[in-house]
């Protein structure tokens, strides 16, 4: 297990600031790798050079040689001179936050979409970190003749063998970056192939929003123990930070003819980096064409406040903050009494999805949100339509059935554009 050293600087008393230090531990973690020891400096604004202070960063060095450290992990972005120059000087690996969060959701990558996904925004991190050395390698190759270079030599440049290696990585992954969008494109045509197909099937679709570790997956599992007894349906969940990466879309049947398609995405997390949200853009699309989106808050979780305050900013981002929302304040078995729960103030509910404290109240509430423009309706249907008996049987809600002699009597509560559709049928 590698061993590393986090740093963090404290600007201007962050009150923040240890929790994101905490959950850069947590992060570590989840990327298998032991925390030696942190390093915090309060700073009023960071060192343009080094990130941190002159002296930290002797500190720091100490640190890593007395500790054996193999690595340094920043608790924010580092610029890529900053990142330089800290390598040089601390003579062991840099990583940052950005970094940290990469690795691993390149472990973690699983399905084609996601690694394409992980590499594009790797090789985007990587860039200019590339083009960042140039001038440091460009000395590599000595003066531009006699002449003194390309100002004193009429337009000659000779480039250093470095800066030409350089040139040379930088074509091939802004070359990689081209064919990896193109692919990318490729992937997202197919699924909104798939989008298709599902919006045909007339299902609504509900989409599980939250910070990482909010428990959505544990949310998912026991939906599809309930109500549809399906284990190979399940996807992998596990207390840790960015546990699964892919989204996975299921058919869930409470019952009444009320299914709808869940989908579980990609956890969110303070100071996700942009490359990160961009890349995942067509994953995260299925929260952006979701009917309704379920917000999975740990309120168990000190922090939840700011955590839900990073989901919403993070939806604005994706364009999806209009979407009607229910928030499912989750683990509440962990913050309050369980004669307590399930709690419904307004749009929250408080419940434990793995206990399955509250589950039945929230299939309530997705019902009520997702089925609001049902109407009631009482049809005779002549024996010649027998389709439109099928086809209501099948998506509206049922209350009662009866066959007379001019036709089947139906008691129902169906769509209201399905109710417009039948209305000669209406009694």
């Amino acid at each position: 297990m590698q061993k590393v050293i986090l740093v963090g600087v404290n600007l201007n008393d962050d009150p923040d600031f240890e929790h994101s230090m905490e959950e850069l531990e947590s992060l570590a973690k989840a990327c298998d790798m032991e925390v030696a020891t942190s390093a915090v400096q309060n700073l009023p604004s960071v060192n343009p050079a080094f990130y941190i202070g002159s002296g930290k960063v002797e500190e720091v060095k100490n640190l890593a040689s007395m500790l054996e450290a193999e690595c340094v992990i920043f608790d924010n972005s580092l610029t890529p001179s900053q990142q330089r120059n800290l390598q040089k000087e601390l003579e062991v690996a840099v990583l940052d936050r950005t970094n940290l969060i990469l690795e691993i959701f390149d472990r973690r990558a699983r399905t084609k979409e996601a690694r394409l996904q992980v590499e594009s925004a790797n090789l985007q991190y990587m860039l200019p970190r590339l083009v960042g050395m140039r001038e440091a390698l460009s000395r590599q190759g000595g003066g531009a003749g006699a002449g003194g270079g390309a100002g004193a030599g009429g337009g000659f440049s000779n480039k250093g063998a470095g800066e030409k290696k350089l040139e040379l990585d930088r074509r091939k992954i802004e070359k990689r970056i081209s064919e990896l969008r193109r692919e990318l494109e490729a992937v997202e045509q197919d699924r909104q192939t798939q989008r298709k197909r599902r919006a045909g099937s007339g299902l609504p679709s509900v989409a599980l929003v939250g910070y990482t570790n909010a428990g959505k997956s544990t949310l998912l599992n026991r939906m599809l123990d309930t109500y549809m007894g399906d284990e190979e349906k399940k996807v992998m969940e596990k207390d840790m930070l960015f546990a699964t990466l892919d989204t996975a879309v299921r058919r869930i049947s409470p019952g009444d003819n009320r299914d709808f398609l869940l989908s579980d995405t990609v956890g969110f997390i303070d100071k996700l980096p942009h490359t990160l949200v961009k890349a995942f853009r067509s994953t995260l699309a299925e929260a952006c064409n979701a009917d309704l989106l379920l917000q999975v808050v740990d309120f168990s979780d000190p922090h939840h406040r700011e955590q839900m305050k990073v989901t919403e900013e993070t939806l604005r981002e994706l364009k999806a903050e209009r979407i009607p929302c229910l928030y499912v304040m989750n683990k509440a078995d962990l913050a309050m009494e369980e004669s307590e729960l399930p709690k419904i103030v307004g749009d929250k509910i408080y419940m434990s999805a793995k206990q399955g404290i509250g589950l039945e109240e929230l299939i309530g509430l997705i019902g009520q949100k997702l089925f609001a423009d049902y109407v009631e309706c009482r049809m005779l249907i002549p024996y010649t339509d027998g389709a439109a008996v099928s086809y209501l049987k099948e998506r509206a809600v049922v209350k009662s059935m009866a066959y007379e002699a001019d036709g089947v009597v139906l008691n129902l509560q169906c769509p209201k554009s399905d109710a417009g559709r039948y209305g000669k049928y209406v009694v």
